[in-house]
């Protein structure tokens, strides 16, 4: 795990309720967003920079 995750806070997304399996979670640190399954946590995460997840964001918004 990405050492600025490994004690990071993960977040469930708001988006992720209502019964539905399709659930992440969100930690944000200093240089990095981790994103991972809520139902496979040990599967690991995807890690980008913040940039990158504003970027994201901001497309999916726009959407």
């Amino acid at each position: 795990m990405n050492a600025e995750l490994k004690n990071a806070h993960w977040r469930k997304s708001s988006r992720s309720s209502g019964g539905s399996n399709n659930c992440v979670e969100v930690a944000l640190a200093t240089k990095t967003v981790g994103v991972r399954d809520t139902k496979d946590r040990a599967a690991g995460h995807l890690a980008v920079s913040p940039g990158a997840w504003g970027a994201f964001l901001a497309k999916v918004s726009a959407n």
